[in-house]
Formats: C-alpha cells, sequence, structure tokens
C-alpha cells in the first residue's frame, strides 16, 4: 500500500508540472497552429532563473515561506521573453509548418547556449529547499509538503485557465481565432494582439512549471529535449488543441513515469512510448482530439 501511494502521488506531482507545459503547448498550437518545440527550453529557462531567484531572495533576507512564491513569480517575469519570441515567429506564420519547426527548434538551440553562458554547463540545484516546508503524513506514508503546496497552484491555475477560456469575454474572442481567424478578424478581433498574448501565456506556463520543479530536481542542459519528449508524449495521448487532453495525458505520463522508475528504471522512456503506440493505433487523434476533417 505504501508502494501505490509513492507511486500516485510522485506520479500525480510529476503531471502537475508536466501539465503546465503541454497547456502553454496546447494553447500555442491551439490558436496560432505552431507546434512550439521551444516549450522545452521556457521549461529549462524558468528552472535556471528560478534558481538565481531564490538566491538573490535567500541575500535579501526573505523568509523560508516565501520561496514558492519567489519561484512563481521568477516563471511569470520571465514570460516577458515571449512577446519578442513570437514577433520573430510571425514570419512564419503563413510559411509552410516545416519552416515552424525548423524555426522553433532554432530556439531550441539558441537558449541552450544561454543556459550555458548565463549558468554554465554544469547541473545545478536549490539543495534540500522543498525540505524547507516539512512533510504531510497519511498513515505510513510521508510526503513533501512543497509538492502538495505545487499541486495545489498548479490545480488552480488550472482552473482559472479553464474559466478564463470558457467564461470571460476575451477567453471566447481566443476561442472564436482558435476557430476561424479570418472571421474573427472581420468582425474586429485584433489578431496580431492576441497571438502576442496566447503566446506569452504559453511561455508563462513553461516558465512558471520550470521554476516550480527546482526545489526538486537539478536543472541541466538536458532538460529541455528532456521535457519534449514527455510534452509531446502528453499531447499524442490527449490530442493536439485540447486543454482536457492535456490534462489526462500528463496524468497518464506521470503515473507511468512514477510506476516504472519505482519497479524498473530502464523501461521509463519505453512505458510512457507504449501507450502512446496504442493511443495512435486504436484513436489517431488522441482521446481528447478532433479527427482531422
Amino acid at each position: 500500500m505504501t508502494s501505490f501511494f509513492d507511486i500516485v502521488l510522485g506520479g500525480v506531482f510529476h503531471a502537475s508540472v508536466l501539465f503546465l507545459v503541454a497547456a502553454g503547448l496546447q494553447l500555442v498550437f491551439g490558436v496560432q497552429r505552431i507546434v512550439n518545440l521551444a516549450c522545452g527550453s521556457f521549461y529549462a529557462l524558468g528552472a535556471y532563473f528560478g534558481i538565481s531567484a531564490v538566491g538573490w531572495a535567500t541575500q535579501w533576507g526573505a523568509p523560508a515561506w516565501a520561496f514558492l512564491p519567489v519561484l512563481l513569480l521568477s516563471g511569470v517575469v520571465l514570460a516577458a521573453i515571449g512577446p519578442f519570441i513570437e514577433l520573430i515567429l510571425r514570419t512564419v506564420y503563413q510559411r509552410d509548418e516545416a519552416f515552424q519547426l525548423l524555426l522553433t527548434f532554432a530556439f531550441v538551440l539558441m537558449f541552450q547556449d544561454v543556459l550555458r553562458f548565463f549558468w554554465g554547463a554544469n547541473p545545478q540545484q536549490l539543495g534540500n529547499l522543498s525540505a524547507t516546508y516539512g512533510n504531510v503524513a497519511l498513515g505510513e506514508v510521508s510526503f513533501p509538503t512543497y509538492n502538495v503546496l505545487v499541486m495545489v497552484a498548479s490545480l488552480v491555475i488550472a482552473i482559472g485557465l479553464g474559466f478564463f477560456l470558457k467564461k470571460t469575454r476575451y477567453g471566447r474572442i481566443l476561442r472564436a481565432t482558435a476557430e476561424n481567424r479570418e472571421m474573427a478578424a472581420a468582425l474586429g478581433a485584433n489578431v496580431r494582439w492576441i497571438y502576442t498574448a496566447v503566446f506569452t501565456l504559453g511561455t508563462m506556463l513553461g516558465t512558471v512549471g520550470g521554476a516550480l520543479v527546482v526545489p526538486t530536481s537539478a536543472a541541466s542542459l538536458d532538460m529541455p529535449v528532456e521535457l519534449v519528449v514527455e510534452a509531446f508524449a502528453v499531447v499524442v495521448i490527449g490530442g493536439l488543441g485540447s486543454m482536457r487532453g492535456a490534462l489526462v495525458g500528463a496524468l497518464v505520463v506521470g503515473l507511468t513515469r512514477a510506476a516504472a522508475i519505482r519497479y524498473y528504471a530502464e523501461l521509463e522512456v519505453l512505458a510512457i512510448y507504449l501507450i502512446v503506440i496504442v493511443v495512435l493505433v486504436a484513436r489517431p487523434a488522441g482521446l481528447f482530439g478532433k479527427p482531422a476533417e
């Protein structure tokens, strides 16, 4: 029973962070029709910048309980790079998808050098920062309170994102643009501004996810590629462009990864992509994706 709870809690924690990145990927694709390979780089940038932000907060005498808000804020602030990257992406909106993939992959390579320039090639970590918040005991199972806080924060973000997209005027404009950008523009929607706002929001989800994960794992130059592998597994399982699919896909990948690490770590990636293959064979559009017309 203890092993079961360890797998569930560990899997849900990983899914909470993975969902943020996948949600940003889904949001950008849903509106702009661009598969953003640079989402993993935003995640890594958030992780490294979060480490620096905590270091600065420590120097300024911030209390221990403030580290989580500092990490959240660092991810939000770092999203300021989104509009500048989107400005470059405008050059390929009307071009073949291959150019879009090549450009976003170019960002991956460039950001890797940015990380190496500012933070060096060696992995960095925050030590045992998550222990600052103590542990939550569930019977015989002890679980870090920090991980619970991250899961709650991710849930709040997911609910807030769903409310924004479904219930607000700007959310309805955004969804209308995703359905038919020409019609939305004809009705007065500022499509260029919407693209910038959506890409910035997608960037913020990635940087916040990276910032939140660093107290539990080291930040390294391999993070972008590792994250992209899992994020695309989430997208394939859940369905490209579906927020509900991002949530379900993240849970599937997170729980599968936790179970594989627990029982046979060498099969971690294989186990995830066996599920991806099954989904592609049974339902090519994903569990919640719309089949191509």
